[in-house]
């Protein structure tokens, strides 16, 4: 992990160096690109084992999905790609790398300022994925629902432990952000959450662990671990569509709102600061049910 931290650094001063010098680069431009590209260099520190040569299309698409689940702007998301493409580019031309991981990416953030929902059809079909009478399978499932159950974000979800699930009364416990918050669960997430404690998770886990959810090392689930079986089991059944940890977030929540919820109790259950950030789903809904009118009303065809 150093010597990939130190072979990053090399990079951005280097890049740092050509923006002020050969660019001519403003003050502001300079910082703002450095920020951005940092901010990449740091979550691939997180993940372990990459730097900017090695990084590939799925560490970009987890670094979007992370600054999604940060809350950011699309504008602010929009200018942290054009900064990595550019960064990348630099790279290509003094033969730093081969190809640019970002070509292999769909990055219209700019274009697609409302979330990507899925059906209540994809959903069942992708919950229907995990093979429940194998110990993996059955974590998988249970991960599935508390997500989509609860909407919580991603960091939220490995980081649980299991006395943060009280079975018995249908609730979860979520610590993020120096705040607290109790979110509910639906009957079969938590006959999936208690399955998977029964019949599963002794097998994987430790006998002193503390962590929730596991991997077949007994360690806490990791972001990339959940994002990749994520993407195993949607890529069997909506190929072409690009679905993340988020995606299920802000199915919850258009689900939600689509079923009567109100936003102050789904900015409870999101953990949002404000609503200004859940009232995006209500655009969502309305522009769905705009779309069911256009194609079902005789007058609208």
């Amino acid at each position: 992990m150093g010597n990939a931290a130190s072979v990053n650094i090399a990079h951005i001063d280097s890049y740092k160096k050509y923006l002020s010098d050969e660019r001519m680069a403003s003050e502001n431009t300079v910082i703002s690109y450095i920020r951005d590209i940092t901010r990449f260099a740091d979550f691939l520190e997180n993940q372990g084992k990459h730097c900017f040569v090695t990084a590939a299309a799925d560490d970009v698409r987890m670094f979007l999905s992370r600054l999604e689940e940060l809350d950011l702007s699309p504008a602010t998301i929009t200018r942290c790609i054009a900064s990595l493409k550019a960064f990348y580019s630099h790279l290509l031309k003094i033969g730093v790398v081969a190809h640019s991981p970002l070509t292999e990416v769909s990055v219209g953030v700019s274009e697609k300022k409302l979330p990507n929902i899925l059906t209540t059809e994809q959903i069942e079909r992708l919950f229907m994925q995990p093979d429940v009478t194998d110990p993996k399978g059955c974590r998988d499932k249970a991960m599935l629902e508390t997500i989509y159950a609860t909407g919580l974000r991603v960091s939220e979800l490995i980081a649980l432990d299991t006395d943060d699930v009280n079975l018995t009364t249908g609730l979860i416990t979520c610590r993020s952000r120096n705040k607290e918050r109790s979110i509910p669960l639906y009957t079969a997430a938590v006959r999936s959450i208690e399955n998977y404690l029964d019949t599963a998770r002794p097998k994987i886990a430790s006998n002193d662990a503390l962590a929730l959810f596991v991997n077949s090392d007994g360690r806490r689930m990791s972001r990339q671990g959940f994002w990749k079986l994520l993407k195993s089991y949607s890529e069997k059944t909506m190929a072409g569509t690009d679905i993340t940890p988020q995606t299920l977030r802000h199915s919850f929540a258009a689900h939600m709102l689509e079923n009567g919820a109100d936003i102050r109790s789904l900015q409870e259950m999101l953990g949002h600061a404000n609503t200004s950030t859940t009232r995006l789903y209500s655009r969502v809904v309305k522009k769905q049910l705009k779309d069911v009118y256009a194609k079902s009303h005789p007058k609208a065809l």
